[in-house]
């Protein structure tokens, strides 16, 4: 492209923009001004005009041929990868909830002795959990301990205030786009206003590990700013659909995190209320799903007053130390 191309089209966009029959009329825009203004038509005798504009069709038709051929090509690698992600993101599903339905299926039946164990150790979790608070000389147990934690709960109110609650994708519709999320990727739609339709040459869409910048060429950006976590460029694609809308599909680094914002200057969603699906769990690879399986077990343990996985580790632990010690008087022993 020639310094004069570059240079020309901010202003030739803004032509094209103002002219709503489109390219039909811009050209019978120019046309008459060469008519009106310039020698164009008579200049070069008899037939120059036409042979003029005929050889510089020819040119720039044969170099926008090859482009279209280069960008349909582009185009469908991408979809081609696109469905190769999908496919495979499926029979991992499907892999994953086959798996989880053999591990459901396998029911452990508890003897008369263990089952009277763990009622006990249920009764007298809720005992000790009803018990009155006992205030000591530190003042534990006390009033002061309740408002403490009734303070703390309204500063964690207060940072949440000003978020934005998110959309039913788990992310947030704003002004110039929406996106949505899980715990693998976000995904970014971004209304393109202009000429339509509009073609992957007339967009500028730059991803980093960091950095986001996504707008028309010869306009100012409609995405500009930093990721809150790093991406991988390499498996994050994007694609324009219908020729309107500009979509795009980012890879998290970490899958175990969600994102409260697609670029730090950018609203925040409060991520505490984000409802991800109980399938979407099967995406996960078997690492990551142990951890956040762990987690959902934790949760589930302390609503119902029990002892987490690591604290009955640690109560075992202690439980199987007593027991290779009779000797040794633990009564007077406080266990944290």
């Amino acid at each position: 492209m020639s310094e004069n191309e570059k240079k020309f089209d901010g202003m030739l966009l803004a032509m094209t923009q103002q002219h709503e029959g489109g390219v039909q009329e811009l050209l019978d825009t120019i046309f008459s001004f060469l008519a009106r203004k310039t020698d164009f038509y008579t200049g070069g005798g008899e037939g120059a005009a036409e042979k003029l504009v005929t050889s510089k069709f020819k040119k720039y038709e044969a170099t926008a041929l090859a482009k279209a051929a280069t960008e349909k090509a582009e185009r469908a690698e991408q979809e081609r990868r696109r469905k190769e992600k999908l496919e495979k993101k499926k029979r991992e599903e499907k892999a994953a909830a086959e798996e989880q339905m053999n591990s459901e299926s396998k029911i452990v039946e508890l003897t008369d002795e263990q089952a009277v164990k763990l009622q006990e150790e249920i009764d007298n979790k809720k005992a000790v959990k009803q018990a009155p608070a006992i205030p000591g000389p530190s003042g534990d147990n006390s009033d002061s301990n309740k408002k403490d934690d009734n303070l703390e709960d309204e500063e964690e109110d207060e940072k949440e205030k000003n978020k934005l609650r998110p959309n039913s994708g788990n992310g947030a519709d704003l002004p110039n786009y929406k996106w949505t999320q899980t715990l693998q990727d976000v995904e970014i739609r971004v209304p393109l206003k202009g000429i339509y339709p509009v073609r992957p040459n007339d967009v500028s869409v730059l991803i980093t590990l960091r950095h986001l910048t996504v707008g028309i060429k010869g306009q100012p950006p409609i995405i500009d700013g930093n990721f809150p976590h790093e991406v991988k460029v390499e498996e994050s694609t994007w694609v324009i659909e219908d020729g309107k809308v500009l979509l795009l599909n980012l890879e998290k680094v970490n899958k175990m995190q969600w994102w409260a914002h697609v670029v730090t200057c950018d609203p925040e969603i409060s991520t505490k209320k984000v409802n991800p699906e109980p399938s979407k769990l099967s995406d996960l690879d078997g690492e990551t799903r142990g951890l956040v399986e762990k987690m959902m077990y934790d949760q589930r343990q302390k609503e119902l007053g029990l002892p987490t996985s690591d604290e009955q580790k640690r109560q075992d632990v202690i439980k199987k130390f007593m027991e290779q010690h009779p000797e040794m008087d633990f009564s007077k022993c406080k266990f944290n």
